[in-house]
């Protein structure tokens, strides 16, 4: 349930981008059309220059322009941008654009990942003019398939091949702090003989045998060595040391060991001994990610929570190399350690964090943890350089879409800095209204959006839309698909029920073997709250939601008569075919166990064993290429649906995995032109029509 052509500075793109915004403003706000919404820009990876003087920022172009990512780079002192990197036209290998990128310590060029030919390359681009530079890394493979013992088609050379280094793919890469090495993950390239076995089809796959992986290298940027490390893979990522003299690598089990168990692991690299790294037993095997303390000292580092919580609901913990002591450092926190690894401070840590529907930093040290404060209810990816000089991260709230900020020090007053218009006009920004009840004992939050036109003149239809996860939450951020939604007179309704994250470590195990039970109530009492408390005609109600808001919805079908339609996205609908066909097993399994020793339990909380009460039209809304919750779920809730006489609607999306799909759906850019646009219009034309009944 949960990859060479001239790069040249655009100064000449900051007028543009700059007068956007100036008509954005100037226009009369409107509420976004379809179309609009293939307008949208996003914002993402700021970081701050290592003179604290500039900034660079990923942006998102529209996915009515492809949807790449290029790179900004914005001057602090004068608060203006400059566009730093377009992609080659009409490349049709080139569908992502530049991404992944840093600062050079030196802060005299930027490094960026690109996929400009077969392989993703790692780039290099002066920041004095000139173009980019693509590093040709090159490694003989680790691994051969096609020379092994009976390969087929079978080798008739006995004789050893000569050994040819290869290009790599690069998959993620980091820094280290004096810039004389990159770290650099790659998985396995494929040889000659690999290749020409998929063209003679000789291609059956042996499930969970797949010998090759993706390793840890390390790149001289000088001379342009290419050096593989002894860490085995499958490796994630690493954290540089502030000397530079070690990192500590993060791996995960190959073919599908952590489908069984946590397979996870942390490994301390020496750097002038590559061929020998540690293994950190005391890390557990769900480590997430880590920084080290600025003196080197200690390692911060996140892990599964010690409490009875679902898969990847995090604590953050500190090892102390010294003694290989660790302590669990947010255990008594309630909330929820948010994505992002760690920052070291002087104090201690940082760490994004939620808190209830609010996303912010907690500061952890010896002497206690607190919480910063933004002007902002949203706060992301939080980043400074290595001494600390300046802070830049995104803030957003219902009325303020995404924005860049900075500030010399975290608890001075920030400055928004004007990074590239996201929206392409100006837009009515909707207030959020926290909501908040009762049931069984526990208090909820959800968030609440009412339409211009609601007043107790005039009460207005409301769309229920639950979050994905189940270990998910809303957060008072901007969300543009709201805006859309508003802008045909409905109010939209986000709750929070019990399960989601936010609110703690026992409210978010509080939905444990009991999916579709207490969770349903709470998003039933919500409702009831919100129209006894507001302008809604209660005649006029309509679910939706994706991933578990589709799970949801399927219980909703089941459950209840009181709404007009029901909008599922990649729903779960069976727990026992998912489980056997989902990636991530393991997540499932916390809740219900083992579904041929707990059938019960397990069709209980299927949204499909209630499918004899349904009633109410449904529409499905399917990634073809879904491997979080395959479209065998969809379809089967749309086969009985049907022979139960239930209008219903399946829609199906080819090459759209799970979160692909419902980006493109939100109106986040997507390099699939037209996916989301259809999605949303059939949303809108399938309530319209339950509403005309």
């Amino acid at each position: 349930m949960p990859k060479f052509a001239s790069l040249h500075a655009l100064s000449t793109l900051l007028g543009a981008a700059l007068c956007l915004t100036a008509a954005a403003r100037a226009e009369q706000p409107h509420f976004p059309t379809n179309e609009d919404m293939r307008q949208v820009r996003a914002l993402s990876h700021p970081l701050l220059s290592p003179d604290g003087k500039q900034v660079l920022v990923a942006v998102n172009d529209t996915t009515a322009n492809g949807g790449k990512s290029h790179l900004w780079l914005i001057d602090i002192a004068t608060n203006t941008a400059r566009q730093l990197t377009q992609s080659p036209a009409n490349d049709a290998k080139d569908t992502r654009g530049e991404f992944d990128a840093a600062w050079m310590p030196d802060g005299r060029s930027v490094l960026f990942l690109a996929h400009r030919t077969d392989t993703t390359q790692l780039f290099l681009l002066p920041m004095n003019g000139g173009e980019a530079h693509a590093y040709e890394l090159k490694t003989i493979p680790a691994v051969d398939e096609s020379q092994e013992p009976g390969a087929i088609p079978p080798v008739k050379d006995a004789k050893p091949q000569k050994a040819t280094p290869l290009p790599i793919s690069v998959s993620s890469f980091s820094v280290s702090p004096d810039g004389k090495l990159i770290a650099i993950t790659a998985r396995d390239p494929q040889t000659p003989g690999e290749k020409k076995q998929k063209q003679e089809k000789a291609d059956a796959v042996w499930v969970d045998h797949d010998p090759h992986g993706t390793r840890l290298y390390l790149l001289d940027p000088a001379s342009g060595k290419l050096t593989v490390t002894a860490v085995p893979p499958n490796v994630q990522g690493v954290a540089w040391s502030h000397s530079g003299s070690q990192l500590v690598a993060f791996a995960s089990g190959m073919n599908g060991l952590g489908e069984l168990h946590p397979a996870g692991s942390a490994w301390l690299l020496n750097i002038s001994d590559p061929a020998h790294p540690e293994k950190l037993s005391a890390i557990p095997a769900t480590v997430g990610g880590g920084a080290w303390s600025w003196h080197d000292r200690r390692f911060y580092f996140l892990a599964q929570s010690q409490a009875n919580t679902p898969p990847g609901y995090s604590d953050l913990y500190v090892l102390h190399f010294a003694t290989h002591a660790v302590k669990d450092l947010t255990a008594s926190f309630q909330g929820s350690i948010g994505y992002g690894n760690p920052i070291a401070s002087s104090a201690g840590a940082l760490q994004t964090v939620q808190n209830g529907v609010r996303t912010t930093v907690l500061a952890v040290s010896a002497q206690g943890n607190h919480l910063l404060h933004f002007p902002t209810p949203s706060v992301t990816q939080l980043n400074t350089n290595a001494k600390n000089t300046g802070w830049v991260w995104l803030g957003s709230g219902s009325t303020t879409p995404t924005t860049l900020y900075y500030a010399a020090k975290l608890n001075d007053t920030p400055e928004a800095l004007h990074a590239p218009a996201i929206l392409p006009a100006a837009w009515p920004q909707v207030p959020s209204h926290v909501v908040t009840w009762k049931n069984d004992g526990l208090t909820l939050q959800g968030l609440l959006y009412l339409p211009p036109q609601a007043s107790s003149a005039h009460r207005v239809p409301l769309i229920v839309d639950v979050h994905g996860g189940p270990t998910g939450a809303w957060q008072d951020d901007y969300f543009a698909f709201n805006e859309f939604l508003l802008g045909h007179g409905w109010a939209v309704f986000e709750p929070n029920p019990r399960g989601s994250t936010g609110y703690g470590a026992s409210f978010v195990a509080a939905n444990h073997n009991d999916l579709g039970g207490g969770d349903y109530r709470d998003i039933m009492t919500g409702v009831d709250a919100v129209i006894a408390h507001n302008p809604i005609d209660a005649s006029k109600l309509v679910l939706m939601g994706y991933s578990y808001g589709g799970e949801m919805a399927g219980f909703v079908e089941g459950k209840t008569t009181r709404f007009k339609a029901i909008i599922a996205g990649a729903p779960v609908i069976d727990q026992e075919s998912e489980y056997g066909t989902e990636s991530g097993s393991w997540y499932d399994r916390w809740f219900y166990g083992l579904p041929w020793e707990h059938a019960a339990a397990a069709w209980r909380q299927s949204p499909l064993s209630f499918a004899a009460h349904a009633h109410t039209p449904m529409l499905l809304l399917q990634g073809m290429a879904d491997t979080t919750d395959p479209k065998g779920q969809s379809e089967e809730m749309y086969r009985a649906l049907r022979q139960m006489g239930v209008p219903v609607d399946l829609v199906e999306y080819p090459r759209d995995n799970h979160g692909p799909l419902a980006r493109a759906i939100f109106g986040m850019p997507s390099p699939e032109p037209w996916h989301g646009y259809d999605g949303r219009q059939r949303i809108v034309n399938f309530i319209n029509a339950a509403f005309k009944k």
